[in-house]
């Protein structure tokens, strides 16, 4: 039998916006159903990347994690897909939280949209160079994600 949503006790969700050189992280609680940007994690190797993710967990107690699954617009894999799947795997292996893939196809383009309508300029620049505005929105991308997850039948 459901518990009711009502009578559910509030959960934390962190959901993370993986990418090779950054790691985009957003909160977010079953209550509310929102999210909110929460930090970059810029790590050189994985062990820095899990240990300041470790940090994130223990401050926050999720009840669940979230990972955004980057795919082509037709559905297809990337290439850093796999990567990705990988790091889902590993967050679950190393905290035993629940992990789950959300498609995340139009995140960064939300994201930017967003960025604009708050009177940000357009994107210059290669995404991930040394200026890009884009390094400020990967943990914007991961509320989205969050967002996406919210959104989904469940």
């Amino acid at each position: 039998m459901d518990v009711p949503p009502e009578a559910s006790p509030a959960q934390t969700i962190l959901a993370f916006d993986f990418g090779s050189q950054r790691i985009g992280v957003a909160v977010g609680n079953s209550i509310s159903r929102d999210a909110q940007p929460l930090t970059i994690i810029h790590a050189e190797g994985d062990a820095e990347r899990f240990a300041r993710i470790g940090e994130l967990i223990a401050e926050w107690r999720p009840a669940r994690l979230i990972v955004g699954r980057p795919m082509h617009t037709d559905g297809a894999d990337l290439p850093i897909t796999p990567r990705c799947d990988r790091f889902a795997r590993q967050l679950q292996g190393r905290y035993g939280l629940p992990v789950t893939l959300v498609d995340e196809r139009y995140s960064s383009v939300e994201a930017e949209s967003d960025w604009r309508r708050a009177g940000g300029r357009p994107f210059r620049g290669k995404p991930g160079g040394k200026t890009s505005q884009r390094q400020r929105m990967d943990d914007q991308a991961a509320a989205i994600i969050l967002r996406q997850y919210w959104a989904e039948p469940g």
